[in-house]
């Protein structure tokens, strides 16, 4: 099996707090990882090269051949085919930055040490070839349509869909639904003209549910009844979900199990948003919306009219909350309270607009980490503890409050 090593690119720092815990490989997009579709494509198995705090749970493996790859490019076909035909010691560039490159143990070692490899034979991708970047935050959700189109094609090549109850009705092409075994579906809507409809292994689709493709669901997740999907959205694994969501993005395990709106927004993993939490995605004067950027620490015009929520790992919100256009909240902020929450929102809060903010507790966190993770059979692990204390840590200057 091939060995492949993804590495981060400099846009890391741009996509936190969805990076604050994870490597730009495990950023989800359409169906899968950004890992899981490299390792579907090149056929191979990943490891990381990647921040320092994160090197204990992702750690690198290295073997005599090695395949190393730029994470924060999206794998299309098209340019895996052409990543097999790179040769021991060859590199594959873009615009002067690596793209891929088929290195042994030593020239590795080389590359780690220098940052470069000086006999490396680099050759830039052919114009014809398509390269589609990761950079910002709000790019994810513009390129989720494509992704889930490319992850059905993907994961359903050679395969066929368990039947669909006749108490269900499908608009558009029937090839366009595909559900995977042991999905319970009945009395719901499916129209898959401008895209695909992927439900996954042992989800549970309430009746009255209506979904307008591109719509990817998760293994094991639960949709609550009437909700209404407007694609593209994708769900993750482990997901309880209701209301109204609209061109999102879920991580696995999180929960907006009642109803209210989520809009082009980005919800990492363990979220809990509360009954009635509603997000704006459009300004009142549709102007453009700019979005905190933790690298440059103000906020950063977007070219988008279209912008939502971006939530970090663990955040939660109480019920009714707020969510102005472009907000982000990080790592485990606890939110509530009457009134619009601020547009950013750092790691570790806990408070609202009524009564201002605090600095949540990091033992206290971690007891609840280790609450909700143990509902869903997931061990709370010295590894994650590690993780949450560093952006713990590192946040600190962001809560103003503690100066």
């Amino acid at each position: 099996m091939l060995n492949i090593i993804l590495f981060d690119s400099d846009a890391r720092s741009h996509l936190q707090p969805l990076t604050s815990t994870r490597p730009m490989g495990e950023l989800r997009l359409g169906m899968l990882s950004l890992r899981e579709k490299w390792e579907r494509r090149l056929r191979g198995s990943v490891s990381y090269i990647t921040q320092e705090y994160l090197q204990e749970k992702y750690p690198i493996h290295i073997e005599e051949e090695n395949l190393v790859v730029n994470s924060g490019i999206i794998p299309t076909e098209q340019l895996c085919r052409r990543i097999d035909e790179i040769g021991m010691g060859e590199a594959l560039l873009y615009q002067g930055e690596l793209v891929a490159a088929r290195l042994n143990g030593s020239q590795f070692e080389a590359l780690i040490e220098d940052e470069e490899v000086r006999e490396l034979m680099g050759k830039e991708v052919e114009s014809h070839i398509q390269i589609i970047s990761l950079q910002h935050l709000w790019e994810m959700t513009r390129l989720n349509a494509s992704a889930i189109q490319d992850d059905f094609q993907l994961l359903t090549s050679g395969k066929k869909s368990q039947p669909v109850s006749p108490t269900n009705r499908i608009i558009g092409p029937t090839q366009n639904v595909f559900v995977e075994e042991g999905v319970q579906m009945e009395c719901c809507i499916l129209n898959a003209h401008d895209g695909p409809i992927y439900i996954g292994k042992d989800a549970v689709v309430m009746e009255g549910c209506m979904f307008r493709g591109p719509i990817a669901i998760g293994a094991g997740s639960i949709v609550k009844m009437g909700s209404k999907f407007y694609g593209p959205v994708s769900i993750g694994h482990g997901c309880r979900v209701g209301g109204e969501i609209v061109r999102s993005i879920m991580y696995p395990n999180s929960n907006k199990a009642h109803d209210g709106y989520l809009g082009d927004s980005v919800v990492g993993e363990w979220c809990n948003l509360g009954a009635a939490t509603n997000n704006s995605n459009l300004k009142n004067n549709y102007s453009e919306v700019k979005l905190w950027d933790y690298d440059t620490q103000r906020f950063e015009k977007t070219g988008e009219t279209f912008v939502g929520l971006i939530m970090g790992d663990h955040a939660k919100c109480g019920i009714n909350t707020m969510f102005n256009t472009g907000t982000v909240v990080g790592v485990f902020a606890n939110v509530f309270g009457a009134g619009y929450q601020r547009n950013f929102i750092p790691d570790f809060s806990w408070g609202g607009p009524d009564k201002g903010y605090r600095t949540y507790k990091f033992s206290e966190a971690c007891e609840t980490a280790e609450i909700v993770m143990s509902r869903r059979n997931q061990p709370f692990t010295d590894y994650d503890k590690a993780i949450l204390y560093h952006v713990y840590d590192h946040a600190a200057g962001f809560r103003t409050w503690e100066k």
